[in-house]
């Protein structure tokens, strides 16, 4: 039988203490793995495929598309967020996992969180107008909105967890070495 103290913030607490003991008993266990295919469907629009991840060497298979595309005014169709909005999507979703999962660890439920994430490119940068710009974020601001049955200090401490632990966060914040192979077909 679940109690409500099993599930905080609608997390299998016991789930996720028993995956952190196997980990930390087993560290092969931690290992995982995502693939994403991407095929080009015309114009700026774009179709991923998530078929299957790995988890401590065994394949699990999933089933999504994420479709990408551009506003008219930068050439696409509109059907679809772009790969900006995608990037902010994942890392703030990414985030909401481990605020969620944080504060359900400290036994703190939640009634709201949400993140809002902002960023400006220049332009000229991605169209190869000035080399001195650069095609990328210089920076993004991000505001973290949350409340709960906790105390400042204990989402403080969740706020700073999150951005120790974050993949995401880390994969954005950090310099991630990308080893590019192009196969001519």
């Amino acid at each position: 039988m679940v109690t409500s103290t099993d599930h905080i913030n609608a997390i299998d607490v016991p789930a996720l203490a028993a995956t952190v003991a196997a980990v930390q008993e087993d560290p092969a266990k931690a290992r995982v793995a995502f693939k994403v295919g991407t095929i080009w469907e015309g114009q700026t629009r774009s179709r991923s495929v998530v078929e299957s991840y790995e988890l401590a060497g065994q394949s699990i298979p999933r089933s999504f598309e994420i479709i990408a595309d551009e506003p008219v005014e930068l050439l696409g169709q509109n059907s679809a967020p772009n790969p900006q909005e995608l990037l902010m999507s994942a890392i703030n979703a990414c985030m909401i996992v481990g605020y969620a999962a944080n504060a359900a660890l400290r036994g703190i439920a939640l009634t709201k969180l949400e993140i809002e994430m902002r960023g400006e490119l220049d332009l000229r940068g991605f169209l190869g107008l000035d080399d001195s710009v650069k095609p990328g974020y210089h920076e993004v601001d991000y505001v973290v909105r949350i409340s709960g049955d906790g105390t400042p200090e204990q989402f403080e401490e969740i706020h700073r967890a999150v951005q120790k632990t974050s993949p995401n966060f880390f994969n954005l914040n950090s310099a991630v070495g990308m080893n590019p192979t192009l196969e001519v077909i």
